[in-house]
Parts: C-alpha cells; sequence; structure tokens
C-alpha cells in the first residue's frame, strides 16, 4: 500500500456524506463528533464495548455499541445507517477473543484479518481493516481529515526548547521508534544520555513512560536527568486509521518519568486538547518540538 501523506487539510464532504465513527477510548473521538457537528454533519458512532471512557460525550449523537467479537455485524450496521465515510479514533486495548465470536456470513468476510491480527502487528491489521471496509463501499478518511487543527505543527511549540544534549536524546529515540515501527511494534522510544533505553510494545507509550519512570533508579539510569520520548508514524503506515497522537496524560507521564520533553513528527502526529498539552508542558517546564517528518532529525 502507499504511504499515506498527512498534509492536515479538511476533508470535503459531498451533499448528502454521513460519517461513521468508530469510538474507542480518548478524546480524540469527542473532538471528532464535535467537529463534524460544527459542521452540519453529525455523526452516527459506534462505542466499542469496553474501551470507550466517555461515553455521555456521545449522547447527543446517532449511536451504537458493538462488542469486539461481534466484527461481522459491523458493515451491516453502517451501511443500515446510510454512513458513506468512516473514520476510527480512540484506543482500543485489545483485539477480538476469537473463541467468542459467533459464526455468520458477515463474520466470514473479515477472517484474513481476524487470522493476521493473530500473528501480526497493528499496522497490518489496520491496513486490512480498512482494505475489507473499503471494498464494502464506505470511504475510509483520516482523524487528520476532520480536524486539521490538531495536526503537530513543526518547531518548538512551547517556551521551553530542546538543548544541545536533547537533540542527541531526540537522534536517538527517533532512529529506534522508526526501527521498531518497520517491524510494526510499536511508535515510541525514550532516550536518555544519548541512547535509546526504552521502547514502547503492546503497552502502549503509557506503559512505556511508566517503565522508563520505574527505571530511573536503577543501573545505569541512576542519577541520569532528562531525556526525550519521541513518536512517530510507522514506515508504511497506515495513517488514516492509527495516526500517532499524544494528549495531556501524554505530559503527565513524561514528567512523572523525569523527561525533558517529547518529540512529535509535525504533519503525521496529532496532538489532543492542543491547548491544555501546551499549557501544562509550559507549566512543567517540558518543551514538545514537531520533527520535520521527511527529512533527518538534527539540532541547532
Amino acid at each position: 500500500m502507499m504511504k499515506t501523506e498527512v498534509t492536515g487539510t479538511d476533508l470535503e464532504l459531498p451533499p448528502g456524506a454521513k460519517v461513521g465513527i468508530i469510538a474507542g477510548g480518548g478524546s480524540l473521538p469527542v473532538e471528532i463528533a464535535r467537529a463534524l457537528a460544527r459542521q452540519g454533519k453529525s455523526p452516527f458512532v459506534v462505542m466499542a464495548a469496553g474501551e470507550v471512557d466517555r461515553v455521555s460525550d456521545f449522547d447527543s449523537y446517532e449511536q451504537t455499541t458493538l462488542m469486539l467479537e461481534d466484527l461481522g455485524s459491523l458493515l451491516p450496521t453502517l451501511k443500515n445507517h446510510h454512513v458513506t465515510h468512516l473514520v476510527t479514533a480512540g484506543h482500543i486495548t485489545r483485539r477480538p477473543r476469537l473463541s467468542a465470536m459467533r459464526l455468520n456470513l458477515g463474520l466470514l468476510a473479515w477472517v484474513p484479518t481476524l487470522l493476521v491480527g493473530v500473528s501480526r502487528g497493528d499496522d497490518s491489521v489496520l491496513k486490512l481493516f480498512v482494505r475489507r471496509i473499503e471494498r464494502g463501499g464506505i470511504k475510509v478518511v483520516g482523524a487528520h481529515e476532520i480536524v486539521p487543527e490538531l495536526v503537530a505543527a513543526e518547531g518548538t511549540l512551547t517556551k521551553a526548547a530542546p538543548r544541545k544534549s536533547d537533540w542527541r536524546d531526540i537522534e536517538a529515540a527517533h532512529a529506534a521508534a522508526k526501527a521498531i515501527g518497520a517491524l510494526d511494534i510499536g511508535q515510541a522510544a525514550v532516550a536518555v544520555g544519548g541512547r535509546t533505553i526504552a521502547l514502547e510494545g503492546i503497552e502502549g507509550t503509557d506503559g512505556l513512560l511508566e517503565r522508563t519512570r520505574q527505571l530511573r533508579g536503577h543501573g545505569r539510569l541512576a542519577g541520569r536527568t532528562r531525556g526525550v520520548l519521541v513518536k512517530c508514524a510507522k514506515p508504511g503506515q497506515e495513517l488514516r486509521a492509527d495516526l500517532p497522537s499524544i494528549g495531556p496524560q501524554t505530559v503527565e507521564a513524561a514528567h512523572a518519568a523525569g523527561l525533558a520533553g517529547i518529540a512529535v513528527e509535525a504533519g503525521r502526529s496529532l496532538i489532543l486538547e492542543g491547548p491544555k498539552v501546551v499549557a501544562r508542558a509550559n507549566a512543567l517546564g517540558l518543551f514538545i518540538v514537531g520533527l520535520p517528518a521527511a527529512e533527518p532529525v538534527h539540532g541547532s
């Protein structure tokens, strides 16, 4: 599949278009729903059962709740509600339990995706998911197309800026994040003292930062200060389904882990609740910087 380039431009929906949102946890699906409502395109929200933590924020929208194990009914449900475009947003913390799925014709169409999901990484699954949805006649769009104002800008976004030593950490963590991304493992890495000390795995960015916090008192990290979290897209990633993002909790966790700042790819990452993120980073003395997506990382 060709790599999707994020431009941060508004999505032009044709007359009569209806957008469905597959909503997981966090603020992103809420921000997308509100943006669509402001445009006069009230969405149809499919809440992933057990994953959504802001259920009441969807009260004013047409909605349903879907068990992950009922994946076979997803396309018929979208069709029954006249959905023409679909966006996925928010955290899904688990995959469907194959043993709990009800066998039907709808589910059989998803078997290749499910089998890949058992043995391969998230991006492989998301690419197949997008392909299956679009074969069903529904166009998949990215969150960045609906809420382009959330796309990270290039440069330093906070009062604090990276020091020369921080740029060494950024280079190390950026290279490591791209390496594990190429293996479809994760999107983030932490570097301290010019070397990578932790990589994102299945536990996500919050888990990565918690491990970093715990490592502070051990071994060669003891007594070291600063450090950087870098989060970026996987090479060739399906950006319409899983754009890297940071939010207020990322800032809090990075500070708790003793890091000096966060770097993300400009134009290919989202900053959720942006004003709150920047304000909190400023209050804690952390920097947030947007890196050029298609160029080598370098400092001044």
